[in-house]
C-alpha cells in the first residue's frame, strides 16, 4: 500500500486533523496536509475536493476528512470518481466499511466523536483488508454504475 494519506479538515475538524497527523507520522505514513490551517471559518468542500482528488488520482492510497458533522465532507468526497468516503462514529463501522465497501476515505464528525476513539478508529481503517468475495460484486456494481454516468 502507497504509504501517502490526504487529509482535509474545516475549521471544527483541525484539531482532529493535527492529532492524526502527528499519528500517521509516527506509524511510517506520510500524510499530505491538504488544509485548512488555521482555526478562522472555512468552507470544506475546498479542502475536501483536494484530499478526494489526490485519492482519485493514486498519488495517496486513502484520504481522511473532517469536519463537525462529517456530512458536508461525506457527500462532498462521494462525488469524486472513484472515491468510496464513509462517515464512521465508532470502531465496528471503520472495521466493516473498510471490509464491506472497500472505502479510501474515512470522514469523521469532529462533534459526533468521543475523542478516545480518534485514534483506534482511524487505526482499524487503516490496517483492516478488504474481504472481497460477495463484497467485491457490490463494490464492483457500485464502480460500474460510476463509469456509466
Amino acid at each position: 500500500m502507497n504509504k501517502k494519506i490526504s487529509l482535509a479538515c474545516d475549521h471544527r475538524g483541525l484539531e482532529f486533523k493535527n492529532q492524526l497527523k502527528s499519528y500517521l507520522e509516527e506509524k511510517g505514513y506520510e500524510p499530505v496536509d491538504c488544509g485548512t490551517f488555521t482555526e478562522d471559518s472555512c468552507d470544506y468542500p475546498e479542502f475536501m475536493i483536494k484530499a478526494a482528488e489526490l485519492v482519485k488520482s493514486g498519488e495517496c492510497s486513502r484520504g481522511i476528512g473532517i469536519c463537525y458533522t462529517g456530512i458536508g465532507s461525506s457527500i462532498m468526497t462521494n462525488k469524486v470518481k472513484g472515491v468510496r468516503a464513509a462517515l464512521c462514529k465508532n470502531i465496528d463501522e471503520a472495521k466493516l466499511t473498510r471490509q464491506h465497501n472497500d472505502s479510501n476515505m474515512l470522514i469523521i464528525g469532529s462533534g459526533f466523536l468521543d475523542p478516545s476513539l480518534l485514534i483506534p478508529m482511524t487505526e482499524t481503517w487503516l490496517t483492516t483488508p478488504f474481504e472481497g468475495g460477495r463484497h467485491e460484486r457490490r463494490v464492483n456494481a457500485i464502480k460500474a454504475y460510476e463509469q456509466a454516468h
